[in-house]
C-alpha cells in the first residue's frame, strides 16, 4: 500500500526525496520505495522520518 501520507507531509515541508533521505541517513531510493509501499522501514527509520517531517508515527504510518 502506497504511503501517500508520508509523501504529502514531505511535499508540505518542501523537501525532495533526496533531501529527506539525507536528513534521515538513507538513500533517495529508500524514501521512494517507502512512499511506493515496496519497503517496510525499521521503527528507528520511521521515527527519524517523523521527526524530520514534524509528524507522529500515527500520522504517517498507521493505517486506519
Amino acid at each position: 500500500m502506497k504511503n501517500l501520507k508520508m509523501k504529502m507531509a514531505r511535499v508540505e515541508k518542501d523537501l525532495s526525496q533526496d533531501e529527506l533521505a539525507r536528513i534521515v541517513g538513507v538513500s533517495r531510493q529508500t524514501i521512494g520505495l517507502i512512499e511506493l509501499g515496496k519497503y517496510n522501514p525499521s521503527l528507528s527509520l520511521c521515527v527519524a522520518i517523523c521527526r524530520a517531517l514534524g509528524r507522529t508515527l500515527d500520522d504517517l504510518f498507521w493505517e486506519g
